[in-house]
């Protein structure tokens, strides 16, 4: 590397932690040059280029975005000197192998120190994480919400979304949403509805976007305490006041082995070992027996995820098709989720395979994750994509749709079988709650 030339760095992510750290550690820092950011998990987010509107002065052509599998040719033509890793839910092995390929083609690589991106606020944040997607995060983070209101009396609490910024992102910086409306402006896919719609049907409010500084300030004008609900299993992009981190028995021992999900853990001060009505026993003791082992001073809280559908016995007898939601299916790596427990719980009488009635992004979805199982995933990533999920749902032969997605997707698309929601809330059982554990640190 030259003397007279900044450091050239690539960052790696999937259009979310990555913007957030190349604003809050990069943007400013004269030594570096961002050259590149690569993008993966989520379709179509490659191709794109970080606007200059939010890159700053320092980047007036903004910053392009290139598939992750370029990695190595980024490597070679800009002479990079760093790959910066930014993105959550893969395994060690993974991010070692990612390590590997950065370290042969001749940079480093490297993790940032999470301080280094954590904001600080003016008011109390509790922020909530995950070992893994699908875990229940956002549950928790709703039941958090209701503790705060109902039984803290705080009136001013709000919602910060891990980010989703799958569309325009000069836009999408800050995002309020306080409405379907609002989603509806903001052209939001079927994965940003699953994390908003619940917050807005009874009248919360929750912020995303791209510029979490930004998002942070407009906040603060609204909370008396601010809920960090974050994505995948990453960390915080606030500095929390608490940090709570749901685990997940159905999937025993990967709290030790995914990135940033082992962090979580070791961060935690608290940890809600969610499912424990429909997980193995000794899954549940697994993962307990983990975490007590990583953080011994975490508070451990035990919890249900209760299943509740409108019409349980419609189910009975049926051939069901069960759709389920669509990150914890993909790169979450589960084959199911609350719709087959529902479907096998209510009595239905055969789950149907919906692979073989798949079309174009659909089937694509099946091939790119073939552990998913006989369970279709609420892909819609824009409307090209919801219309192969409506033609899939539709050309699937059943007599009745299972929905367990945390949104009415009726409301979306054409569905022209009848169907049952599947909804689904974090139960404590047994002691401490997370009343008590909140009350005892926020407690006025």
């Amino acid at each position: 590397m030259s003397p007279n030339r900044p450091l050239r760095i690539v960052i790696v992510g999937a259009a979310g932690r990555d913007f957030h750290d190349f604003n809050t550690a990069f943007r400013q820092d004269e030594s570096v040059e961002v050259v590149a950011f690569t993008a993966t998990q989520i379709p179509n987010i490659d191709g794109r280029v970080y606007p200059a509107a939010l890159a700053g002065p320092r980047y007036p052509a903004g910053i392009p975005i290139h598939p992750e599998s370029e990695l190595e040719a980024l490597i070679h033509r800009h002479e990079i000197d760093d790959v910066i890793f930014s993105y959550s839910d893969v395994s060690h092995e993974t991010v070692m192998h990612l390590a590997s390929r950065a370290l042969a083609a001749g940079a480093g690589f490297r993790l940032l120190n999470p301080r280094r991106t954590m904001l600080a606020s003016t008011k109390p944040v509790i922020s909530v994480g995950a070992v893994r997607t699908g875990s229940g995060k956002s549950q928790t983070s709703r039941r958090v919400l209701s503790i705060l209101q109902n039984d803290l009396g705080y009136e001013r609490v709000v919602a910060v979304r891990h980010p989703m910024p799958y569309g325009n992102l000069a836009e999408q910086a800050v995002q309020r949403f306080a409405s379907r409306a609002d989603m509806d402006r903001h052209h939001c896919t079927i994965e940003e509805r699953e994390e908003y719609e619940p917050y807005v049907e009874p009248g919360a409010v929750i912020f995303a976007g791209v510029d979490y500084e930004a998002i942070l300030r407009q906040a603060e004008q609204e909370a008396d305490v601010i809920i960090w609900d974050g994505g995948n299993n990453d960390m915080p992009f606030y500095r929390p006041d608490y940090h709570i981190v749901v685990v997940d028995p159905h999937r025993p021992g990967h709290e030790l082995r995914y990135h940033p999900g082992e962090a979580n853990v070791r961060m935690a001060d608290a940890i809600v070992v969610n499912k424990i009505d429909t997980a193995d026993p000794a899954g549940v003791d697994t993962v307990v027996n983990n975490v007590r082992r990583l953080n011994p001073r975490a508070a451990i809280v035990r919890g249900a995820s209760p299943l509740f559908v409108d019409d349980a016995a419609a189910i009975h007898g049926k051939r069901v098709l069960v759709i389920e939601d669509g990150p914890t299916l993909t790169h979450g790596e589960m084959a199911y989720g609350a719709g087959v427990v529902a479907a096998r719980q209510f009595g239905a009488a055969e789950i149907v395979d919906p692979r073989p009635y798949a079309v174009r992004t659909i089937a694509a979805t099946y091939q790119k994750y073939p552990t998913t199982g006989p369970v279709l995933p609420a892909m819609g990533y824009g409307r090209e994509q919801m219309a192969d999920l409506e033609e899939t749902i539709n050309r699937t032969p059943v007599d009745l749709v299972i929905v367990a997605t945390p949104i009415d997707l009726a409301q979306l698309i054409d569905i022209d079988k009848p169907s049952q929601r599947v909804r689904y809330e974090l139960q404590e059982i047994g002691q401490p709650t997370l009343t008590d554990l909140l009350r005892a640190r926020f407690g006025r």
